[in-house]
């Protein structure tokens, strides 16, 4: 799959440089675009539009049987699929020339660190970077490695603990009080960060090891302002990527109100669509489209830019109440992102929404205590570094050799002794 993907677009980038006729560039073009979001329309969606389809009918009072294909996801497919056809968009738009070195290209298109999970890669970024000889640098290799630490610390402490309840609780949310759905919605909050940006931490890291800089996909988004800001630090490759290949080319936000509100509808769904083929998705798109919509059309949209607080230890009475504010909004729109269905999805939020939420939450054990504690951790120390690529970036700051090994050991132990359970990487299902 991905070498045939990675063929057809290294063949057609050529053609588009070499070729100055508008009519036959653009049937190149679309060879790539038909043939990579046809496998991953395929391998992704066809038994859900099969199944909506029969559906359809089937309210109509025309029942039909539809065929179910027993379809396993290639894993990787939908970052290394964005990853090749934004570089036929550049070279068709003639920003990048074309590679003729065919191992560079398939190395850009399957770097291992971050093929299965992200970052999703632009090839005006790391497509040079395998030309250039790379020797051992120490400095960039001990930051690699201090992201790589963080990383793990994210996803096996935080990721994996916050599973253990947010699955508990979602898997049998009828049995609990509302005060304790959304304890679980909070748990899956720093579960799927903790587990995502904990991946691309690593991944990240272990670009550093080896000479390489991939882009960075995390910026502390739950110390976001509005939901603006907050898709500016979460999953920033994604969310660059539909802005320049989906937003921008429908327009952005130059035209009138109508083209403004159309085009952020389609970035938001297509967004809840990539991310898997159930209208929990869907659902947990439009939602960020209705936070999104009234910041855009006040034009505030971009009224948050700079580092929260920076220069104070601590936010405004104004920054902190915007901070809750986009939180909470966040933490509703992943009860859809989380649920089987929308009808769990719904229950759930009513079940939040009842007399109960009044009561205390029903996690009496030690371990949620701890992992809650664990979590104000993070945030402390995020919040420390908020202004920096990760949260054990020294730049600067002058350490001496005792307190830096005491931090790196002690991460190691608290990694050994209060790892969850093994849990797997929640993004290797999209």
């Amino acid at each position: 799959m991905i070498i045939f993907s990675s063929l057809v677009d290294f063949f057609v980038g050529i053609g588009l440089y070499h070729n100055y006729d508008q009519k036959k560039r653009k049937i190149l073009l679309l060879t790539s675009i038909i043939i990579n979001l046809g496998f991953l329309g395929f391998f992704k969606y066809f038994n859900f539009f099969a199944q909506n389809f029969a559906d359809a009918f089937t309210f109509l009072g025309k029942p039909i049987e539809v065929t179910r294909l027993n379809i396993i996801l290639p894993v990787g497919i939908s970052f290394y699929t964005f990853q090749t056809l934004s570089y036929s968009i550049d070279v068709y738009t003639r920003k990048i020339e074309p590679t003729n070195d065919i191992l560079a290209f398939l190395a850009f298109v399957s770097f291992f660190p971050q093929l299965v999970a992200g970052p999703i890669e632009r090839a005006i970024n790391l497509l040079p970077q395998f030309y250039r000889k790379r020797e051992f640098d120490y400095d960039r290799a001990v930051d690699g490695m201090r992201q790589i630490l963080w990383g793990l610390f994210k996803k096996m402490v935080i990721a994996d603990n916050c599973a253990t309840y947010a699955n508990s609780i979602f898997n049998s949310y009828t049995a609990y009080s509302g005060s304790t759905l959304l304890m679980g919605v909070f748990f899956f909050a720093f579960q799927i960060y903790g587990d995502f940006s904990g991946y691309s931490d690593i991944a990240i890291g272990t670009g550093r090891l080896f000479g390489f800089n991939l882009m960075r996909n995390f910026a502390f988004p739950y110390f976001s302002r509005d939901i603006a800001e907050f898709w500016r630090r979460w999953h920033i490759s994604l969310s660059t990527w539909f802005r320049d290949y989906v937003f921008i080319p429908l327009g952005g936000s130059r035209g009138g109100t109508w083209m403004k509100i159309r085009n952020t509808f389609i970035i938001f769904l297509v967004s809840g669509f990539w991310h898997g083929a159930n209208w929990t998705f869907f659902v947990w798109g439009l939602l960020n489209t209705l936070y999104f919509l009234p910041l855009l059309l006040l034009n505030i949209n971009r009224k948050n830019i700079d580092i929260i607080a920076e220069g104070r230890i601590l936010p405004s009475m104004r920054d902190f109440f915007n901070i809750g504010i986009t939180f909470t909004i966040t933490l509703i729109a992943w009860i859809f992102f989380r649920a089987n269905s929308l009808q769990d999805a719904f229950s759930y939020l009513e079940r939040i929404f009842s007399a109960s939420i009044l009561n205390f939450p029903e996690i009496h054990t030690m371990h949620a205590l701890i992992t809650i504690i664990l979590v104000i951790l993070l945030f402390i120390i995020e919040w420390r570094q908020r202004n920096r690529q990760h949260a054990l970036q020294f730049d600067g700051i002058n350490f001496n050799k005792a307190v830096r090994l005491s931090l790196y050991y002690g991460l190691i132990l608290v990694i050994m002794l209060l790892g969850g359970p093994q849990q797997e990487f929640i993004y290797f299902q999209f």
